[in-house]
């Protein structure tokens, strides 16, 4: 969670997260006022344990918001697009309510406080999330941040990261050009030629992190003058570091080997494991009690579809956590003679091979729910990069490299890669999710697969990347 938060992004998202539920909090307030405005004896009865009910109305209401990715790091989305993820969120979020209300009665704040509530909470979480955006990107509040380098390497920042959603906290005043170095950045009026002693220099243009983005590391600043920087005040960042922190995925042209060693994370701790094994085994249990009607539909359709005599499930061999394979297990949806010629195929779009079902619970994701067994047996992890047949891993190992570095944790039913990256179904697209997998390995802990399996609600709802 320490590490979570020390990312620039993660520390404005919590802060937005807790403006919201301590809004969220004062509608349930506001609301009872209202509606006990000429009965003071009853609103003193509902007011004496109002606190907690109305904190459980907003952790319900947030939770419905971030499952619809309203509480992504890079949000892009405009004005109208946050608004249908808003009241998707909230419809998302009182159902929520209405079911744990159900199960537990006493938790109940009444049809007209909800009612009320979910108006004002609607009305005030809509105009602080337009303005807290509108500060957070306001160029008073980003960091100034100049790049060290203007070749191949530092074009990564303006290449890369050019919405503005992706600068969202820090500004690039500008970059500096290095001699026998052929400069690749666009944006040629950025460049700022190196005058005086680099601190000085650096008060002068008020910077407040530099980054060292040199092809060659040995044209870099020297070590004293970084440290007298770092002493000054002024944060001091590699490249492959602040890409990976700003853009929640590791570039994989960016990162050395040193750079794998002596950086923090990738590290799992004995209490990690326990953790995170606990965490998987009362969440899938959980999943499977909540599934098993819908697991049940499913496979009375294969077998309508497909006829006596045909395999529901497909098992396929995969591999795990330090390259063992496992067996995993899902509905099948493709035609038993898919692969009839023995040949490994990626998936592609409009597959002929899928059928008539699977086309619909591989866009639901559904036929995913037996890799439940999986995760109990310990396979699996409920989050983790996805497992890869091995005639694939072989063949991208050698193509991609650090590609061995997704299996130090366990696959997963969901993962970082997923929400940030389209099916990959090539070479360039499995390099392209491996960025994202090692981004997840680096930093995994309970709170971020907890932010992963929110926002995997969205994926599931809308059917992105399903093939």
């Amino acid at each position: 969670m320490l590490r979570f938060l020390r990312q620039h992004n993660s520390r404005w998202l919590a802060l937005l997260i807790l403006l919201h539920g301590l809004l969220l909090i004062a509608s349930v307030d506001i609301a009872a006022h209202l509606r006990y405005l000429r009965d003071a004896a009853s609103f003193n009865y509902f007011a004496s344990d109002i606190w907690p009910r109305a904190a459980l109305f907003a952790a319900a209401l947030i939770a419905g918001m971030a499952a619809l990715g309203l509480y992504q790091t890079h949000f892009r989305e405009r004005w109208s697009g946050q608004m249908t993820r808003q009241v998707a969120g909230f419809v998302l979020g009182g159902i929520l309510l209405i079911i744990i209300w159900y199960a537990f009665p006493p938790a109940y704040i009444g049809r007209s406080v909800f009612i009320i509530a979910l108006l004002f909470g609607f009305a005030g979480v809509a105009l602080l999330h337009w303005a807290f955006l509108r500060l957070v990107d306001s160029d008073a509040l980003r960091r100034r941040v100049l790049v060290w380098g203007a070749a191949s390497h530092a074009a990564t920042i303006p290449q890369q990261l050019r919405r503005r959603a992706d600068r969202r906290g820090f500004r690039v005043v500008g970059f500096v050009p290095l001699a026998h170095e052929d400069v690749a950045v666009p944006v040629t009026d950025l460049l700022v030629p190196a005058t005086g002693p680099l601190l000085d220099w650096l008060r002068q243009l008020r910077i407040d992190e530099i980054v060292v983005g040199v092809d060659d590391r040995r044209r870099g600043p020297a070590m004293d003058e970084l440290l007298a920087c770092k002493l000054g005040g002024v944060e001091v960042t590699e490249l492959a570091t602040f890409f990976e922190r700003e853009s929640g995925r590791v570039e994989l042209h960016l990162v050395e080997p040193s750079w794998l060693v002596y950086s923090d994370g990738f590290h799992v701790s004995p209490l990690r494991r326990v953790v995170k094994r606990a965490f998987d085994l009362v969440a899938a249990s959980a999943v499977l009690l909540l599934a098993w009607p819908l697991m049940l539909l499913v496979a009375i359709a294969i077998r309508l579809e497909s006829g006596r005599g045909q395999p529901i499930l497909y098992r396929q061999q995969r591999v795990g956590q330090g390259g063992t394979p496992f067996m995993l297990v899902k509905f099948r949806s493709m035609r038993t003679d898919a692969e009839r010629d023995g040949v490994a195929r990626w998936a592609s779009q409009h597959d002929d091979r899928v059928t008539r079902v699977g086309h619909i619970i591989r866009k639901a994701r559904l036929d995913e729910l037996p890799q439940l067994a999986n995760i109990l047996r310990g396979d699996m992890s409920l989050v983790g990069p996805r497992p890869e047949r091995p005639e694939f891993v072989a063949g991208l190992a050698r193509q991609i490299r650090y590609y061995e570095l997704r299996h130090c944790v366990k696959p997963g039913l969901a993962g970082w890669a997923q929400l940030r990256f389209p099916y990959g179904a090539s070479a360039e697209e499995a390099a392209g999710k491996l960025e994202y997998d090692l981004w997840y390995v680096k930093h995994h802990g309970l709170l971020l697969d907890l932010l992963i399996l929110l926002q995997t609600v969205e994926v599931v709802l809308f059917g992105r990347g399903a093939r």
